[in-house]
């Protein structure tokens, strides 16, 4: 395996507001849109194609706190994303804190679709 992971889709239910979302709590991102057929994809802005993806608002595609889990970048410090995540109408579930030399500091909230999202930075 050259790459763990190629692709991740956030699945939303309100893709408008998930992009509000996100741009407010990523420093203002600007997302990219795509359709295809009855599946709405907003693409985050990314230079490396192994580390991309997309909101996706579609029939097959349903926002959960209990499924899998990833992290997004944190930047250099994680707390000036965290702190947009109330105002933006999401909610913080475990604030920055520090799990040792290995993976630094992780983070994690819930996007205004229900979706549990983790940050990470060393």
């Amino acid at each position: 395996m050259e790459h763990l992971i190629n692709w991740v889709e956030i699945p939303v239910t309100d893709i408008e507001r998930a992009k509000q979302f996100y741009s407010s709590v990523l420093g203002g991102i600007i997302f990219r849109d795509m359709d295809a057929g009855d599946t709405r994809y907003a693409l985050f802005p990314a230079s490396d194609r192994f580390n991309c993806g997309a909101l996706v608002q579609g029939p097959y595609y349903t926002p959960s706190r209990d499924g899998i889990g990833i992290y997004l970048d944190g930047g250099k410090d994680m707390s000036t994303i965290l702190e947009q995540v109330v105002p933006a109408g999401g909610q913080v579930l475990m604030p920055k804190t520090h799990t040792g030399m290995e993976a630094g500091y992780i983070g994690m909230f819930l996007d205004t679709e229900g979706n549990k999202i983790g940050l990470q930075h060393m």
